[in-house]
């Protein structure tokens, strides 16, 4: 019972860091271009000339 007292608060502290920083990728964006870096690695820009 007495590691529950110890447990609980951690957990709640991890899920709010784990919140706050969701929220912070929220508000700078980063989800904003999900297909972009998945795309970028298909073109090839060594075939153009110099």
């Amino acid at each position: 019972m007495s590691h529950l007292l110890f447990l609980i608060p951690v957990a709640l502290l991890l899920g709010g860091l784990g919140l706050l920083g969701f929220l912070w990728a929220l508000k700078n964006n980063q989800f904003e271009d999900l297909d972009g870096a998945a795309n970028r690695i298909l073109t090839d820009d060594e075939d153009q000339p110099l």
